[in-house]
């Protein structure tokens, strides 16, 4: 074969393998993170994708037909109210919960734009996110704080009108001297700055939840992560002065 039909013929095999290259990237699977919309898509021992799908379309029924004054938005930590509590202290006040267990902020975005906003003009939303986006995703605190900034602006988006109670994210492990303390420190300390105290409100109720060592007892959260009901009592008396004034 001549020397230039020979490269012409590497040239094209070249650029032949390039585009193959670009094509499999693609098509490949992009890892999930906190700031992409993303589905539940993997079945847990704990949560099968079927029992996540069916929790979303009750919360888009409520979004789109019951009257809500007081939004509650987030993971298992908003999830999991204790039921007496949240009887007591939110329900009077015309509450809901679109909480659901391990979500990140990936997953809450793709709620909130697949049917969770519908209808309903909430007049204050509590927000609690961002855990699974260090426990779950593996995420520094920087990318988490950027999942969070993102489920903010998109409740913005939904209900321009509405005021924010941003939680900080709370301790979990039960030693102060836990990495992850440390990496939940810095992911507050980011999203702290998202407060304007005009329609967006941080607050920190974490320390209420923590002995005077820092540690986590049992009995306010008996996995270091999830509130006991004694737990979610301390949370409730910690926010419920900042909820009514926030919704008057």
């Amino acid at each position: 074969m001549p020397l230039h039909k020979k490269n012409i013929v590497r040239l094209c095999c070249g650029f032949s393998l390039a585009c193959l290259c670009q094509l499999v990237n693609a098509l490949a699977p992009i890892p999930p993170n906190g700031i992409t919309p993303t589905k539940r898509t993997i079945d847990y021992s704990w949560m099968s994708v079927s029992t996540w799908d069916k929790m979303h379309a009750e919360d888009t029924l409520v979004a789109q037909y019951d009257q809500v004054d007081l939004l509650f938005v987030g993971d298992s930590i908003t999830a999991g109210w204790d039921q007496k509590i949240w009887e007591e202290n939110f329900k009077p006040l015309n509450a809901a919960n679109f909480g659901i267990g391990g979500d990140h902020t990936g997953n809450l975005l793709w709620r909130l734009q697949h049917g969770a906003v519908g209808n309903i003009q909430p007049k204050l939303i509590v927000l609690l996110i961002g855990v699974n986006n260090i426990g779950g995703l593996q995420e520094t605190p920087e990318q988490a704080a950027a999942g969070v900034t993102r489920v903010v602006q998109q409740l913005q988006l939904a209900w321009p009108d509405s005021k924010i109670l941003l939680n900080a994210v709370f301790p979990f492990d039960q030693a102060p001297s836990s990495e992850n303390r440390s990496k939940v420190t810095k992911l507050n300390t980011i999203i702290a700055r998202l407060g304007d105290n005009k329609t967006i409100f941080f607050k920190d109720y974490g320390p209420k939840l923590l002995q005077k060592d820092g540690d986590i007892a049992p009995e306010i959260m008996a996995d270091f992560l999830h509130p006991t009901a004694k737990g979610y009592q301390i949370w409730a008396e910690a926010m419920m002065p900042d909820i009514k004034t926030l919704l008057h």
